[in-house]
């Protein structure tokens, strides 16, 4: 990607403008402190405009047959692999995030694109046995109306095409107010999906500063009948409370604290290369990544030997550099809860097994860098086993029972995703069942994918993305009875 000093960053009624103050918002490459753009800084004006557009467009948008929603993405994810290089570079100088991983989050985008192409195809409705000879039953199932989509910063590409694949396969118009981090990668998906040819209205791009106005408008503005939220807890819930207001659909992908659980009958070697893959991806700055490791008594220190080996021999640094596996944290506020947990662990009893201290910066490097950090010993009374680190940290606790492990993995409020590895084939379904979460890896670090519903239970959220569930959360059932 070639460093601009600016970028307009706002699409609105299928033109790309500056915000109505003029002002500008800076986008660093958090590895090196590279400006890589300037975009658009718009507010709750250019948001209400956006949605206004989409109300607009919706009506002709609604009543174009399917066959003709689904062309245009399929055309949008076929266009995005051709671009993979482009993309992945854009993401991983704007997110941080190693290229290989990159390319892997540009090709899932893609998917979830293509996914919903043919899921588009497939919005069913039914004929209902009447209950009197003279009368018909069918039910419809229609576009519930504009969607407004907020974004996060850490899986930029698949968050966006999650939310705004199934509401453009269901008939619905949309606007998204991406993470002011990573705004760069949605403004390229949206150059594609001009550039695909998606009328002008149906898709509208707003970037900016002001997270609680321009959240604010889109949770409360009568015109926008669908909310879809991935983010903190906190401001999920003020979002469902500001939505209330108008009765509107709301889908919340919220904070997880995902336990990852390994029995004595597991396979070790596999298991401890899953847990690293799992917790030190994106430099642990994933929703669904391991959080907090179990580990049953009688093995608990074979393993947590085998997961420092591998952690130690990690390479932190530029994301786009052959061979680095970590990356830094987004921005100082993240590297600082991370260094406050671990010291919280250490003065609580944990024993720094890998990692454990900043890495030392120079030359093009100057990010927040941390190293991966495996910490043994480890006790519900540290911050790290109860709140959610996003980064590079991974604790470990013994454990004696099944129940016992179930019980300590239940004991959050979250409820997104959990792994275990385990061979006994009742001890699969047992765990499985019994843990209180909406995603689960059995012997499996990436249970997910645009084929696998996602979301949480509990403090996690609200609703499923992606899987045959997810385009349902963007339609409406219509039933209709007819006299004969």
């Amino acid at each position: 990607m070639q460093t601009t000093t600016k970028t307009y960053g706002i699409l609105i009624n299928g033109e790309w403008q500056d915000a109505d103050s003029g002002k500008t918002f800076a986008v660093r490459n958090p590895a090196t402190g590279e400006l890589l753009a300037d975009v658009a800084d718009g507010g709750v004006a250019e948001t209400r405009r956006a949605i206004e557009a989409a109300h607009r467009a919706f009506p002709t948008w609604a009543a174009l047959p399917a066959e003709k929603r689904s062309v245009l993405l399929s055309k949008a994810a076929a266009l995005m692999m051709e671009r993979i290089d482009h993309l992945a570079t854009v993401l991983t100088r704007e997110n941080g995030k190693p290229l290989a991983e990159s390319r892997v989050e540009v090709t899932v985008g893609a998917g979830f694109f293509q996914w919903f192409a043919e899921e588009a195809r497939r919005t069913y409705g039914e004929v209902v046995p009447s209950a009197a000879p003279d009368r018909r039953v069918l039910t419809f199932k229609q576009p519930v109306g504009v969607v407004a989509a907020i974004t996060p910063w850490n899986f930029p590409y698949s968050m966006v095409t999650r939310k705004i694949g199934p509401a453009l396969a269901a008939g619905c118009t949309a606007v998204l107010r991406p993470a002011r981090a990573t705004p760069l990668v949605a403004i390229e998906i949206y150059k594609i999906l001009q550039e695909v040819g998606f009328p002008a209205g149906v898709v509208n791009l707003v970037t900016g500063t002001d997270s609680n106005g321009m959240g604010n408008e889109m949770a409360t503005n009568p015109l926008v009948r669908k909310l879809t939220f991935t983010g903190s807890t906190e401001v999920g819930k003020r979002l469902l409370a500001l939505a209330a207001g108008s009765v509107k659909r709301v889908s919340l992908e919220l904070g997880g604290h995902a336990p990852f659980i390994v029995f004595d009958d597991a396979d070790l070697d596999k298991a401890a290369a899953a847990a690293v893959a799992s917790r030190f991806r994106n430099a642990g700055q994933t929703c669904i990544c391991a959080n907090r490791l179990y580990v049953q008594r009688s093995i608990a220190d074979q393993f947590t030997a085998k997961v420092a080996e591998i952690t130690r021999g990690l390479k932190v640094g530029n994301g786009l550099q052959p061979g680095v596996q970590v990356g830094p944290l987004i921005d100082g506020k993240g590297f600082e809860k991370v260094q406050a947990h671990v010291e919280d662990a250490v003065s609580k009893g944990a024993v720094v097994a890998a990692g454990g201290k900043p890495v030392k910066t120079n030359g093009d490097l100057k990010g927040y860098f941390y190293e991966p950090t495996v910490l043994a010993n480890a006790n519900h009374q540290m911050k790290v086993m109860y709140e959610e680190t996003f980064g590079p940290v991974l604790p470990v606790m013994p454990f004696d029972t099944e129940e016992q492990v179930i019980a300590l993995a239940n004991d959050t409020p979250y409820g997104l995703a959990a792994y275990f590895y385990a061979r006994d084939i009742g001890r699969i379904f047992r765990v499985s069942e019994g843990l209180d979460y909406g995603i689960v890896g059995a012997n499996d670090p990436f249970p997910t994918g645009p084929h696998i519903p996602f979301g949480g239970y509990k403090e996690s959220g609200l609703g499923r993305e992606a899987g045959s569930e997810g385009i349902n959360e963007f339609l409406e059932v219509k039933a209709v009875s007819i006299g004969i």
